[in-house]
């Protein structure tokens, strides 16, 4: 029987005691940005544009996910609290956010079995095409559930493994390209493949990673202080993102190819190749993590039940890993990317209730000095619900610009006007919807 240890504060506050170094927590979110899915981001913008044009998209991008990974973080670091969790008080109410906790978990689940079939897929590819797939996938999706089963210790120690196998591999293939390419002339070729647009690579890069910066507060909430959430987030994304991308935009014009198998096989060889598959297992530990966060909030909020974080990180786990032996989740993709201009939303409706209106603040903070969650919370909040839907509307129909800031802006545009009307209204200062408040 799994100990309760195991439930890793997925419905409660993190004490002050169990609050992490900065450098700790740094290592598990540097571990989810610096993998295969970011130099394969990479590869693809250097495909397509100019080492200058990549690298002022790589930018553009970082910011945003900067501004939105410390926003969000800081509320999640200050309370204690994760993505789901912390919804409660701001903005979404019980059953709103047990609505976010089942979308994030379903989210992360199908990203899990899409990485788990990629993990295994280039296991087999590293061994000289050798190997069943089921049985792979097998292997691979349990061995990363029984590391997330076990909590944030776990993480820290994968994360610590690795990543400096991942940034060995990456590394040694750089001194490779540098080795036998010019440099400059690389810095100054044309791209191999069908042209991207600036906006197109800014798009790529932000809305790749919006889900990872919304739910930043599931690993913030370890961190001590707002000053470590700034640190955590900033270097995660300038040594990720930006470094990571650029090598990626720079082997692609070195090989003439976006495949990073390839890319890598024909710079560092098989066991380069082998170490970077390899460190799919840190994105689909975090996507198992998440994932068992968000459900874990769904049933209490839903169902009123306290379910255990380990076991549900082992039933979501077994569910991920057979749909992906299967090949069932090849055919989710496109569900998957309608999800990831579904949560972007949020990020928005927390930020501006938790930093503007302020709504649940005073219970809040009253209640974190005794290390209890408040006494009091909405059960269901319409005009956040209506925000998240506008932003989702707007994300997925509006073309231009970028669809993930496109939701999140417009969602916290949306429930700002929507708050202060109700107020207005009702001739209240702050509207909360609760009917009696104890």
């Amino acid at each position: 029987m799994l100990k309760q240890s195991n439930d890793d504060f997925a419905l409660s506050r993190i004490p002050v005691g169990a609050r992490r170094p900065m450098w700790e927590v740094f290592m598990i979110r540097f571990g989810g940005v610096v993998c295969l899915p970011l130099l394969i981001t990479g590869a693809v913008l250097g495909h397509g544009m100019t080492v200058r044009d990549a690298i002022l998209a790589t930018i553009l991008g970082v910011v945003i996910l900067e501004i939105v990974s410390f926003l969000v973080g800081v509320a999640g670091a200050w309370e204690g609290m994760s993505t789901s969790f912390l919804t409660r008080w701001t903005g979404f109410g019980e059953l709103g956010s047990s609505l976010i906790g089942l979308i994030m978990g379903i989210s992360c689940v199908g990203w899990f079995g899409i990485q788990n079939s990629i993990f295994a897929r280039g296991l087999i590819t590293a061994f000289g095409g050798r190997g069943n797939f089921q049985i792979m996938a097998l292997i691979t999706g349990l061995a990363i559930t029984i590391i997330v089963v076990y909590g944030y210790r776990m993480l820290s120690y994968t994360a610590n493994i690795a990543v400096p196998a991942f940034l060995l591999a990456l590394f040694y293939a750089t001194y490779q390209m540098v080795g036998h390419f010019n440099i400059p002339e690389l810095l100054n070729s044309a791209p191999a493949g069908s042209p991207l647009s600036i906006g197109v690579g800014a798009t790529m890069v932000a809305g790749g990673f919006m889900v990872g910066a919304v739910v930043t507060p599931d690993l913030s909430r370890f961190n001590r202080n707002a000053r470590d959430v700034f640190w955590m987030t900033l270097l995660s994304v300038l040594l990720g993102e930006i470094i990571i991308n650029f090598l990626g935009v720079m082997m692609s014009h070195a090989v003439g190819s976006s495949d990073i198998v390839v890319i890598m096989y024909k710079l560092g060889g098989w066991l380069a190749a082998l170490l970077v598959v390899f460190s799919t297992i840190k994105v689909n530990d975090l996507n198992l993590y998440v994932a068992s966060l968000g459900v874990t909030n769904f049933i209490d909020a839903a169902f009123g039940y306290k379910a255990n974080r380990g076991v549900i990180t082992l039933i979501i786990g077994i569910l991920g890993t057979t749909l992906s032996m299967l090949g069932i989740l090849d055919k989710f993709i496109n569900f998957l990317v309608l999800l990831g201009v579904t949560v972007p939303p949020i990020a928005g409706i927390i930020v501006v209730d938790y930093f503007i209106l302020k709504r649940f603040r005073k219970e809040l903070e009253e209640s974190r000095l005794q290390n209890n969650l408040p006494a009091v919370s909405e059960r269901l909040n319409p005009v956040a619900l209506l925000a998240w839907l506008t932003g989702f509307l707007v994300g997925y129909f509006v073309k231009g610009g970028i669809p993930a800031l496109n939701s999140l802006l417009s969602a916290g545009i949306v429930y700002w006007v929507g708050m202060k009307l109700c107020a207005v209204l009702s001739g209240q200062k702050t509207i909360r919807f609760i009917d009696s408040e104890a």
